[in-house]
């Protein structure tokens, strides 16, 4: 038994010998080809014992050998104590992080057979208890504790988000005052923001290129800010000349309006020249990029928000709630995002904006639509937000005015032409929906007298409201009737959905302009937030929807008295006298009609009031 020990130990094993000891001599060359192959890493040495079959009779007749395998593992790092020499050979069972498991071979070899096999079973029962703390502690590791980068970017992320919450405050609480100070003041923050929207879209390429622009192109800013005071010109004073016309009081600046368009065309062809003057033998193409670029940030900022202006004038509720509505959109996509962001639709929403995802898209949407119900029945209360006015004032004052029919409460019935577009499943789901059926008239006609059948004949169907199981009942039509809304929910619910579905896109638009120049935000003039365009890049087509629907569907006409009276004032003294013997009513008979154009023409042709 000793003997076959110390064989194995001194390494003079036979062919069927399972492996040499860890002390004796090393890994084989087959061995050091792997560790080369694994990129050098290091190796932990984990010698076990097992109870090996006899190769001998001598080992035959004590039945248990005692065999030292060595398993070697790759490890990231050996700690100090694993490249000590051992002062003593030791056939480790198990090693963890606290605690070692060891038997000296020495007092294997010095006890009986009996006494081997005891321990042979305890060193077995220590090794499995010793497994079960090691997969506890491996268990513990795969959760590790948060590292001094990871507990600072945390931080600094509840940092962002608190910076972020206050900006926003303050934000509102100026678009708050804005609001109830008036409508000037509205226009007025309206401008400024106008104004900050092309520095910082302009500034992107001005940033870019700054290296081709220094001392290449005269001129540079200047012609870009020329052109951004032309646009502004043009589209404020057409604003301008509107309110004029709108009020009669202000019809004295009727003489100075009719120049308007030829002063704005001639500050446009100043600019044109100046233009086409600096340009550079060497960096034309630069010049016409940079040209296009300016005539497209006009278009998104002055052009989209030309008739914002009108919006404020038409009543605050056309400016207030479009911008409210994206802003709840923004706030609750972003929510949505970040709380269900690809936990249901995996697939990118927009590839060159990775944070964006359909959850975010989709849960935005939804909440925006339900705002839009209820905000609208909300700000249709007050006259401030529903009143149009027609003058300029610095102090607020009350507004009264007749209510448009849009903010009176009234019974709404819908074209049953719109059900007609969507599946009829899906318009059963809307809530107060009613199914309408024809009635077959040999049902009704049955026990009805032949000579009143006849009276009221067979063209036209007659409908009621279908009954289930009825076989005389064939569906006709969809009709949704709301008792008790504000006819301005109705059209609330189409600005909504314009909100959740376009508008965004303007958002999506500023994201590849900031990746396409390698840009987070467009300035840091909002902290947490970036730029006003950061802010802003949504509200600009939401503004030229407003005020599409607006004029389409909810003030249909498009002249008024004061309106009028204007455009009378502006005609020939002869334009005059035939608009009057146009418009007096002929029903008077010829003398009477006489009489009546006298005395119109002799209190309009007067000028006096």
């Amino acid at each position: 038994m000793s003997s076959t020990l110390r064989q194995r130990r001194t390494g003079q094993s036979n062919n069927h010998d399972i492996s040499e000891s860890a002390s004796a001599g090393g890994l084989a060359s087959s061995e050091d080809d792997v560790l080369e192959m694994m990129g050098h890493q290091s190796i932990t040495e984990l010698p076990v014992l097992r109870q090996a079959q006899p190769d001998s009779e001598e080992s035959a007749s004590s039945g248990i050998h005692v065999v030292q395998e060595v398993t070697r593992i790759p490890t990231a790092q050996k700690t100090k104590e694993e490249t000590k020499p051992s002062a003593t050979r030791e056939t480790t069972v198990m090693t963890t992080g606290t605690a070692t498991t060891s038997m000296r071979l020495e007092e294997i070899q010095s006890t009986s057979d009996d006494n081997i096999t005891e321990v042979i079973q305890s060193t077995s029962a220590v090794a499995s208890t010793t497994t079960t703390t090691s997969m506890s502690s491996l268990t513990a590791a795969a959760r590790p504790a948060m590292s001094a980068v990871q507990v600072h970017k945390d931080e600094q992320r509840k940092k962002k988000i608190a910076v972020r919450a206050l900006s926003g405050a303050g934000l509102i609480a100026v678009f708050t005052s804005c609001v109830y100070m008036g409508h000037l003041w509205v226009c007025g923050i309206v401008a400024l923001s106008e104004f900050l929207l092309f520095r910082e879209l302009v500034k992107v390429r001005y940033n870019a290129y700054f290296h081709t622009i220094q001392d290449t192109i005269p001129l540079f800013r200047t012609t870009q800010w020329t052109w951004f005071f032309v646009a502004i010109f043009y589209t404020y004073g057409d604003f301008i000349s509107e309110v004029v016309q709108s009020n009669p009081d202000l019809h004295y600046l009727v003489t100075y309006a009719q120049y308007f368009n030829t002063l704005a065309f001639s500050l446009y062809s100043a600019t044109f020249v100046l233009t086409i003057a600096t340009m550079q033998a060497g960096h034309i193409k630069f010049q016409l990029n940079q040209l296009c670029w300016t005539i497209v940030v006009l278009c998104l900022t002055v052009g989209q928000m030309k008739y914002i202006m009108h919006n404020i004038f038409n009543g605050l509720f056309w400016f207030t709630f479009p911008f409210l509505l994206v802003v709840v959109n923004d706030i609750m996509a972003y929510f949505s995002g970040i709380t269900c962001g690809r936990k249901f639709i995996h697939r990118p929403f927009i590839r060159f904006s990775p944070n964006k995802t359909w959850e975010g898209f989709i849960g935005g949407g939804i909440f925006t639509m339900i705002a839009a119900w209820y905000l609208s029945r909300f700000l249709a209360r007050y006259p401030w937000m529903t009143c149009p006015v027609n003058e300029f004032r610095l102090v607020p004052g009350p507004l009264i005015c007749e209510n448009h029919h849009v903010f009176m409460i009234a019974q709404s019935v819908f074209p049953n032409q719109i059900f007609e577009v969507f599946p009829k499943g899906l318009v059963k789901l809307i809530p107060g929906i009613v199914e309408i059926c024809s009635v077959k008239r040999d049902a009704i006609f049955a026990n009805m007298d032949e000579s009143i059948a006849s009276m009221l004949g067979t063209a036209a169907p007659i409908l009621t409201r279908c009954i289930s199981g009825e076989e005389s009942h064939t569906f006709h039509h969809f009709e949704l009737v709301l008792k008790n809304v504000y006819p301005i929910q109705i059209h609330a619910l189409w600005l909504g959905f314009f909100a959740s579905v376009v508008a965004p896109f303007g958002g999506f638009l500023a994201s590849a302009i900031k990746r396409a120049y390698g840009i987070k935000d467009f300035d840091s003039l909002i902290p947490g937030h970036g730029g006003v365009t950061d802010r802003l890049d949504c509200q600009f087509l939401m503004a030229l929807c407003t005020w599409v629907h607006y004029n389409t569907f909810v003030r249909m006409a498009t002249i008024s008295v004061p309106k009028l009276v204007y455009f009378y004032n502006m005609l020939t003294a002869a334009e005059k006298q035939q608009f009057l013997e146009d418009i007096v009513p002929t029903a008077a008979g010829k003398e009477g009609r006489k009489q009546l154009l006298k005395r119109f023409q002799e209190y309009a042709l007067s000028g006096t009031d």
